[in-house]
């Protein structure tokens, strides 16, 4: 008797089964690199070094110190463990109203005090992950679409479509106008979608921008309110960096277009803003991230999504001390800056020494470095070539412009406020070892040209200067490279 043939039933959902968390992506397939062998002065001194990670360490002392010095913030220290049972015990998703305040009152401090945030208005989620997610929800259905100008954070794909079943459209920007986002470009992606058959739900913009680390000027923020009041779309504004900007132009919030600027009609209702303590604070394992939308709809529904992402009470409670001490905070901006402007001075000092570019920045934790001059073809695939060989054999965790959606292939993100002083310096080493290893393999390959090469090195020897310690070190060489060829 033969055994009839059945189909078996699918057991897992599509999501369990499906690869839409993006984890695919060359983004975090650096990570997955660094993970297998991770950078240590001395335990692993040939390992990758991670630079691929948006992280601030450089002020982790500050907190410290705080922290140290108000022991009565913390639930788990002997000066304030009598607040653990009212801490420990259940609370509601509408947050504590002193961390609320708090986190009110910060965000406007971090806007230079020019705008004023409602304690009402603040919803809380873990990390600006969750809270991108729950805005999502909130404001699009499944198939749904965004508005994302590009390059944008990888972490997007993830964040704003994986769950909720919305799509992502780019709007493209260009590095010939330093990646700026115009009004042409916002009509062009729109009108492309609706030939597409897209629904196009809202605009989403990043603000200090994650990859470029700049800022938006006042005329194209007016330009996006326009463009989202015109087309009834919601505008979605991650201000997640506002307080990594460390010198001029400053950072300006959208809130401070629509309640300040007299010149333009704006819905507020279409208004929402996805802030966090994960960058400008130093704090991405505590998973503060906040929602604050002028849409009382949408703060009424995230502050029940976010059930299922809450800040824990013994985060809040510590959050809501530090952040009323004034004296601290304002030291902590003023300081923090400060260090995030020598960062970048040195690192992107390092990189000019040895011809490499970035596009000029004043904000974020990472620089948007263009190596299009290495590329062997002007290629999205030389590009993945390229970034192999920097993974694998000069060991540094960059991430490749493609994965954030950028239109041109050649540029990288890499970050430089995750490591101490030393390793920037190995990782400098290491990249200027790259680069005149692969000058001299094109150069040498034309005799005519090889005394030419020769003098040129001894005279880039002179006047390229790092750190002596480093520039002895036996682990900055890196391994040998395949060619790549430079273009001039």
């Amino acid at each position: 008797m033969g055994v009839m043939s059945m189909e078996q039933p699918q057991l897992l959902s599509k999501i369990a089964t499906g690869d839409g968390h993006g984890e695919t992506s060359s983004y975090f397939d650096g990570w997955k690199a660094y993970d297998k062998d991770p950078f240590h002065i001395t335990k692993n001194p040939q390992g990758v070094i991670q630079m691929g990670l948006a992280e601030n360490q450089l002020t982790a002392d500050l907190v410290q110190n705080w922290i140290m010095s108000n022991p009565e913030a913390s639930i788990c220290t002997l000066e304030g463990v009598h607040n653990f049972k009212e801490m420990a015990n259940f609370q509601d998703y509408h947050g504590l109203p002193e961390f609320r305040n708090a986190v009110a009152k910060f965000m406007s401090r971090t806007r230079g005090n020019r705008v004023t945030f409602d304690p009402d208005r603040i919803v809380m989620s873990g990390g600006a992950t969750g809270a991108h997610e729950v805005t999502a929800f909130c404001l699009a259905d499944p198939g749904d679409a965004f508005l994302v100008p590009t390059p944008y954070y990888p972490g997007f794909d993830r964040d704003l479509r994986w769950r909720t079943g919305v799509k992502l459209v780019p709007v493209i920007c260009e590095s010939s106008n330093n990646f700026k986002l115009t009004k042409q470009a916002l009509e062009e992606a729109y009108e492309k979608a609706k030939i597409d058959n897209i629904r196009i739900k809202g605009l989403l913009i990043t603000n200090p921008s994650n990859p470029l680390g700049t800022v938006m000027d006042r005329t194209t923020l007016k330009t996006v309110v326009n463009f989202i009041n015109e087309k009834r779309i919601h505008l979605i504004s991650d201000e997640i960096y506002a307080a990594t900007v460390f010198s001029h132009p400053s950072f300006i919030s959208i809130a401070e277009i629509i309640e300040q600027e007299t010149d333009i009609e704006c819905d507020r209702n279409l208004i929402h803003i996805v802030y966090s303590l994960s960058k400008d604070m130093g704090f991405p394992g505590f998973r503060v991230g906040i929602i604050y939308s002028y849409n009382d709809t949408v703060v009424n529904c995230a502050r029940k999504m976010s059930s299922f992402g809450l800040v824990s009470t013994q985060t809040q409670y510590l959050m809501a001390k530090m952040l009323s001490d004034d004296e601290f905070v304002e030291r902590f901006l003023a300081e923090s800056a400060k260090r995030l402007a020598l960062r970048y001075k040195v690192f992107t000092g390092g990189l000019i020494k040895v011809g490499i570019k970035c596009l000029q920045s004043n904000g974020g934790l990472f620089v948007w470095m263009d190596l299009r001059g290495l590329l062997k073809e002007a290629t999205f695939e030389s590009e993945l070539e390229l970034w192999r060989v920097i993974i694998h054999e000069v060991k540094i965790n960059v991430s490749p412009g493609v994965s954030f959606h950028c239109s041109e292939p050649g540029w990288f993100r890499v970050c430089y406020a995750n490591m101490d002083d030393r390793d920037v310096q190995i990782a400098l080493n290491r990249i200027r070892s790259f680069v005149m290893k692969n000058n001299k393999e094109v150069t040498v390959s034309d005799k005519n040209t090889k005394h030419c090469w020769q003098s040129n090195l001894r005279l880039s020897l002179k006047t390229r200067r790092f750190d002596d310690i480093m520039m002895s070190s036996p682990h900055s060489p890196m391994a040998h490279s395949p060619l790549v060829k430079a273009s001039t």
